[in-house]
């Protein structure tokens, strides 16, 4: 495989078309925002330091975190 072919790796539904690379100036090129990316994350992930809180469904339902 040169260095131009690149095989699309298999992702989530909600990630289709999704794909992230390093220009030549070392910036991150991504198709999604990185909000869209938050909010997948934030839906399909759990965060480990919220696990032991009890409004933690709340806080997943209104997708973002109160400081």
């Amino acid at each position: 495989m040169t260095k131009k072919e690149r095989k699309t790796p298999s992702v989530h539904a909600d990630l289709k078309g999704f794909d992230i690379h390093v220009d030549r100036f070392g910036e991150l090129k991504s198709t999604l925002s990185v909000d869209q990316i938050n909010e997948f994350l934030n839906k399909n992930v759990t965060d480990k330091k919220l696990e032991e809180r009890e409004d933690v469904t709340e806080i997943k339902e209104k997708g973002k975190f109160n400081k």
